[in-house]
């Protein structure tokens, strides 16, 4: 099941929804997090249908989420320029995710700067040099030019592109915060073996109120600049085809290795 029809999936229950995880939405014993922060966008835009568009969210992915989930919301604030909704989502585990999403209208600004980097990378691959992941895990709803990751390079940044197999009917914005987890932690760059990691929140800033991009791709980039006493501290950035910044996000990883 893609994620437009997971999203089309979600059945009204008391004080929020149902909806089922497929098992290649997985990633160990949990969904990616990817998939629950989308599912808690699109269920915050179900309680304000009329919010602007998104700026921020703060997301902990508190355990794990499997099969039937049970989604809930709260209107924290809505002000004349901003809405402030949490997110609760629940499986038979107990809670899994709980996150704030931050919505907020354009205003005029004396202030214009932009210090993201670009990157210096080859475009988007051509049709048919994309590879995806297994069925049982979440990269196979992506396609990607190579392999994600290899053990032993010694490195804290990974980078590549990724794009949906199936995006027919998606919101730009949705879209982008499925995807945007996509990489691996980068801490993983740093090891020799493979050991389980896990991440544990996740901050996005959006630096656009209506991202979009051609033939689907984004380009993801993920750089740890503290990794000791089994946790990481990531920084993650995505841009379009153009290379144009969409968004900016930090991560705290738990290492188990």
């Amino acid at each position: 099941m893609n994620l437009a029809q997971t999203l089309a999936s979600f059945v009204p229950a008391d004080h929020g929804w149902t909806v089922s995880v497929a098992p290649c939405w997985m990633q160990g014993r949990t969904c990616y997090g990817g998939l629950s922060s989308a599912l808690a966008h699109h269920a915050a835009r179900l309680t304000v249908p009329d919010a602007p568009p998104l700026r921020s969210a703060q997301v902990a992915f508190v355990g794990p989420l499997a099969g039937e989930l049970t989604i809930s919301t709260d209107l924290l604030r809505r002000g004349r320029n901003t809405a402030f909704v949490e997110v609760k989502i629940r499986s038979a585990e107990g809670l899994g995710f709980i996150g704030t999403f931050i919505f907020m209208s354009k205003r005029e600004s004396r202030i214009a700067f932009e210090g993201v980097h670009r990157p210096d990378i080859a475009p988007p691959p051509a049709e048919g040099m994309t590879r995806s992941g297994p069925p049982e895990f979440f990269t196979s709803q992506m396609e990607y030019p190579q392999k994600r990751l290899e053990l032993g390079m010694n490195t804290p940044r990974l980078a590549n592109w990724h794009r949906f197999a199936e995006r027919d009917g998606l919101d730009a914005m949705t879209e982008l915060l499925a995807i945007g987890d996509g990489l691996p932690p980068s801490a993983m760059g740093l090891m020799d073996v493979a050991g389980p990691v896990s991440s544990m929140n996740w901050q996005v800033n959006l630096l656009t109120d209506a991202p979009e991009t051609e033939n689907g791709w984004w380009l993801l980039e993920s750089v740890t600049h503290h990794a000791h006493h089994g946790a990481a501290s990531q920084y993650m950035t995505v841009w379009n085809s153009r290379l144009e910044p969409v968004m900016a996000a930090m991560q705290s990883v738990a290492l188990f290795v």
